[in-house]
């Protein structure tokens, strides 16, 4: 299968999503799968990993709802609130859908970049270890640090990067982030997506600026923990689907079929058990 490993579906009126304001133009409508559908078909892509898009269980049951609707969607990463006592109880309930595949605190929206090493967390990540659930790491470059400690801490975790950790590429930052990506893939068993690098490019979505990054990515991680993503829709903030899977897939022609296979679905599958 073609797997999209990472994007989003909302719905504005549910009033989850508090962060979606009208300023942010294009993304102030819904998303539904409707939407999604025909940018699939024209990329051949034959599947998504349905992730969350706010900080709410309902929203979790929302998405698992969508799951079950439209088959397309192969899994879902979904939220629990981790500094609740019922976190685990609500981990319990939600993980009872067999497409419930991982959870994804919102860590690049939280101040201290020490919050996921919290000793009070020690429950949660036992038991996404024990349930064999995956964490997808929605990180900043700042948190590298702390991701790498958190993995090593917990070695079993099923851990993935999401969006590559959000490198500062419109502001020409590089070392910094390609070293703690570097210490990351060599130290822990982490993977990688390769998604949300072009809303990380302030406009120049060319080639020229996108390819030392992911060749950075492609470097560390090598294809088996590699995967590509769209992060659709917020992805329209900088371009087009289509375009998005074409650039990915040219930088990507050099591989031998298996290993292209790998990014574009084998990964994918592998990773969240699809």
């Amino acid at each position: 299968m073609r797997i999209d490993a990472h994007q989003h579906f909302w719905q504005i009126n549910r009033g989850d999503y508090g962060w979606l304001t009208p300023d942010l133009d294009i993304l102030y409508k819904d998303y539904l799968p409707e939407n999604l559908h025909d940018l699939m078909v024209r990329c051949q892509i034959d599947g998504t990993v349905l992730v969350q898009a706010a900080p709410t269980v309902n929203e979790t049951h929302y998405m698992l709802s969508l799951a079950d609707e439209y088959d397309f969607i192969k899994g879902v990463v979904g939220w629990i609130d981790f500094e609740s006592n019922s976190a685990i109880d609500q981990l319990n309930q939600l993980s009872k859908h067999p497409k419930l595949k991982g959870v994804r605190p919102m860590i690049q929206d939280i101040a201290d970049p020490e919050w996921m090493l919290s000793k009070a967390f020690d429950p949660v990540y036992t038991k996404l270890v024990e349930w064999g659930l995956c964490f997808d790491a929605l990180v900043l470059p700042s948190h590298l640090p702390s991701l790498l400690v958190l993995l090593k801490r917990y070695p079993n975790l099923k851990a993935v990067i999401d969006h590559g950790a959000k490198p500062k590429i419109a502001d020409g930052e590089f070392d910094d982030w390609a070293d703690g990506m570097k210490h990351l893939a060599d130290e822990t068993d982490a993977f990688c997506k390769v998604s949300g690098l072009w809303t990380e490019a302030g406009g120049d979505v060319s080639a020229e600026t996108i390819l030392p990054y992911i060749t950075h990515l492609l470097k560390c991680f090598g294809p088996k923990r590699l995967t590509w993503g769209s992060d659709w829709p917020v992805l329209n903030l900088a371009g087009d689907y289509g375009d998005w899977y074409a650039q990915v897939q040219a930088i990507f022609d050099g591989l031998d079929d298996k290993d292209q296979a790998a990014i574009f679905g084998g990964t994918a599958e592998a990773f969240y058990g699809l």
